[in-house]
């Protein structure tokens, strides 16, 4: 029986090609990170899950990892609900401004958070010093569990604040109308009418934050100390200073493989059962909210908006703070560009070069992946659509693993290269960037394709003359997203790179260990404005907010 879409062409012989690709780099790794899981000295052992369960150093780092993931999830919800309302209900001045603000402090990678706020709280921070030379004492320390939960709730409220702006404009009025005449205004309103039809909503946000702070490697590796969490002990234990067991830290990737997977597979049951659609005829419309209450309003969305923004303020104005053996020192100068203007160009060229093949490479896959599922229904795509999605649930040091297990070997020898930075990039953003390209395909009408091919046009160039041209904006909002993921990455990359491929972001976390931290700083400061303008030229775009909640 011929499956419809799987028949022989051109075309299956490319999404037979995608498929290939995604087994040999994605799918294959993965299977060799499991094989090694079970394999102690040659042999076939459960010795790895049993030394990380038998030993609470170890199963502890699992509590931790629970602890902070499930703080920073219930705290990013609660902080970041009443900030969506404030934002959609009322009118809160330069509210535009705000909210690219607020997501631009989101783009930013979550270790520079907490390298900014050593600068301020750590050992010897600017707010450490001032309370200890006026006060004599102390405030409390940004490292451990606190600070850990404090940089990444942080980091991550815009994420749900993003699903739940967009989600909030869905809801028609008539549906708020309904429930004031019925004596349901205020908190009580945004409690029992609007918070069940966000829930959907709420469930995909917090999957996300779920993920992300559970295998967020930078921030508990930074400030961490003595509180260890999954992601720094599978890192310690593949490169560590005195020896590396890669078959534990294989057993460990596959325990948090697991977790997360078990709670995405409870976050789309969930949704499943709450499954519904809405369309906003009449979309809210702010009203301005008149004393002591506005005002409570306008505190706390500028109050979060201070805090998220703090910290990378800190880091811009410690780039021009004078150093001495890589610590700072009174004054102010360049030094810290000049002094590392060799390291700072092979950085920035690494990152372009890198950032740019990773991102054309990504583009045309998730352009292919996406025409395939729908307009080439079939067995064959629907497999090669579901393996997409693959690294959305592996977390990024797990698929560094992945690749360094694969590929440190011969034939197929390449750890430290080019390109398998490359290939780990592509990867780690290409199901975000199939999602939204797919989104946009099913938005294009079959008609004008249809119409194409009856004048004589093939499938192919239909797709590169047509249906890309009228895509474009889409797709070129989602490229310069992805283009920004890509900059600020971390944990992929981790394993994978030598002196010759380091990135920005590599750069930062390798002079921020060695303590150079006016060096650290400059890094830090010509990412966040390579960020900063990537965002700004998305806002401009057409369909660019959208993306940003994709």
């Amino acid at each position: 029986m011929k499956v419809p879409g799987d028949r022989f062409d051109g075309w299956t012989s490319v999404a037979v090609a995608l498929t290939g690709g995604y087994l040999l780099l994605v799918i294959w790794p993965l299977v060799m990170v499991l094989i090694s899981s079970f394999s102690v000295d040659g042999g076939m052992s459960l010795a790895g899950f049993e030394k990380f369960f038998s030993s609470r150093l170890y199963y502890g780092t699992l509590v931790n990892s629970m602890m902070v993931t499930v703080c920073v999830t219930a705290l990013a919800l609660v902080v970041a609900f009443p900030l969506a309302y404030f934002m959609t209900m009322f009118r809160i001045a330069g509210n535009r401004t705000v909210q690219m603000l607020i997501l631009a402090s989101m783009m930013s990678p979550p270790f520079i958070g907490a390298y900014s706020w050593i600068l301020l709280l750590g050992n010897n921070g600017m707010i450490t010093t001032f309370f200890q030379d006026l006060f004599g004492f102390k405030p409390p320390s940004i490292y451990g569990f606190v600070g850990i939960v404090l940089v990444l709730t942080l980091q991550l409220v815009p994420l749900i604040f993003t699903y739940l702006m967009g989600a909030w404009r869905t809801i028609d009025v008539s549906l708020l109308e309904a429930s004031e005449s019925m004596g349901i205004t205020g908190w009580k309103r945004a409690v029992q009418v609007i918070s069940p039809l966000l829930w959907p909503t709420v469930l995909a946000g917090s999957l996300l934050v779920f993920v992300r702070a559970f295998a967020d490697f930078g921030t508990p590796m930074l400030i961490g100390q003595g509180f260890r969490t999954v992601p720094v002990l599978i890192y310690s234990s593949f490169v560590g200073e005195v020896g590396t067991d890669t078959s534990f830290a294989a057993a460990v990737a596959v325990i948090v493989i697991a977790v997360t997977l078990s709670v995405f597979l409870l976050q789309r049951y969930l949704a499943s059962r709450q499954k519904f659609s809405m369309t906003a005829l009449r979309s809210i419309e702010p009203k301005r909210l008149p004393g002591w209450r506005g005002v409570a309003a306008h505190a706390y969305v500028y109050g979060f908006l201070t805090l998220a923004l703090a910290p990378l303020i800190v880091v811009v104005v410690s780039s021009f703070r004078n150093t001495l053996y890589g610590q700072f020192v009174d004054g102010f100068s360049l030094d810290n560009y000049v002094d590392s203007q060799r390291d700072i160009m092979r950085y920035v060229g690494n990152t372009f070069s890198i950032g740019i093949t990773a991102l054309v490479i990504l583009v045309v896959v998730a352009v292919l992946v996406a025409y395939l599922t729908v307009r080439r229904k079939g067995v064959l795509s629907s497999t090669l659509d579901t393996m997409t999605m693959v690294p959305y649930v592996v977390p990024g040091l797990v698929i560094g693993i992945a690749l360094v297990t694969a590929f440190s070997q011969k034939p197929l020898l390449l750890t430290g290269t080019f390109t398998i930075m490359v290939i780990a990039l592509t990867i780690r953003r290409l199901p975000y960037a199939v999602r939204s390209t797919t989104a946009l395909m099913y938005q294009l009408n079959p008609s004008i394709e249809e119409a194409a091919v009856s004048l004589g046009a093939s499938k192919f160039r239909t797709l590169m003359r047509i249906i890309v041209p009228a895509l474009a904006p889409g797709i070129l909002s989602g490229a310069i997203l992805s283009w920004v993921t890509i900059i600020t990455e971390l944990s992929t990359t981790l394993f994978l790179y030598n002196t010759s491929t380091q990135t920005l972001s590599l750069g930062i976390y390798a002079e921020v260990i060695r303590g150079q931290l006016g060096t650290a700083a400059a890094l830090s400061t010509l990412l966040l404005v390579l960020t900063m303008l990537s965002l700004f030229v998305l806002m401009r775009l057409p369909g660019g907010q959208k993306e940003l909640r994709v």
